[in-house]
């Protein structure tokens, strides 16, 4: 199989935990050290994270550094991070902590000519665009506020300003384990083909990941469905064993 696996790692109070729907008051915490949860992932052969400080997320100012530090320097995992990114100064941090892409979602949408500016500054190709999505509709500060913003025309914007790679979450799926918005994906793929597009949310077996590849997904972002013990990261990797016919990119 093509589609990679990223798993992902949410950050409140130093510690590993899931939201249901994006909701602080429905969290739970799966590990107090998400180091070891990241050596896991990468033991397992895994070859990418996606780390998302929480804390960050809600007061728009990154408070997990020492976490991505930490990651950073004990894995070569490639590290997607975001939450709390609000300016140049945070991004060129984040770059030098050991993020290889540093996720940006509602100042994409919110400002577009600084993010424009960020993507001059830092080169396209260092950001990993979150498209949160609620009705297919845009939505933006974790998920509160839903914009006018079509999800399809919010998106060939950015691919117009040179955004690379994207990942898309549907909001109401998020944490539910009750499978990923196929439809969703598939009609964004439909209307811009040649966007690189990473599913996220809803996912709850390796089943889903196989459809999502098929309708034409780089990418699928997993949690709560690794944590729970739906998906089975051995299993996983015994079915992309290059035996298996899975070619190494």
């Amino acid at each position: 199989m093509a589609i990679e696996l990223i798993p992902a790692i949410d950050i409140i109070n130093g510690q590993c935990v899931r939201l249901t729907r994006g909701d602080y008051q429905q969290q739970k915490i799966y590990d107090t050290d998400p180091l070891e949860v990241a050596r896991s992932f990468e033991a397992a052969g895994l070859r990418r994270l996606h780390l998302v400080d929480l804390d960050g997320a809600r007061e728009r100012k990154v408070k997990n550094w020492d976490v991505l530090e930490r990651i950073a320097q004990h894995t070569s995992l490639v590290i997607d991070f975001g939450g709390g990114i609000t300016t140049a100064e945070d991004i060129k941090r984040a770059l030098q902590s050991g993020a290889s892409l540093v996720v940006v979602g509602s100042v994409a949408a919110r400002e577009p000519h600084l993010f424009r500016q960020w993507l001059q500054m830092f080169g396209a190709d260092k950001f990993l665009l979150g498209a949160d999505v609620k009705n297919h509709h845009i939505a933006i500060h974790g998920w509160q506020q839903t914009t006018p913003w079509p999800v399809v025309e919010f998106l060939q914007q950015q691919l117009q300003m040179g955004v690379k790679q994207v990942f898309c979450t549907d909001v109401e799926r998020d944490g539910m384990l009750q499978g990923p918005a196929f439809e969703l994906y598939a009609q964004i793929l439909k209307a811009l083909p040649d966007i690189h597009l990473i599913a996220s949310g809803g996912v709850q077996s390796i089943s889903d990941i196989e459809q999502l590849e098929q309708i034409g997904l780089k990418g699928v972002i997993v949690g709560k469905a690794i944590y729970e013990g739906k998906i089975s990261l051995d299993e996983w990797m015994k079915r992309n064993s290059p035996t298996n016919g899975y070619t190494d990119r």
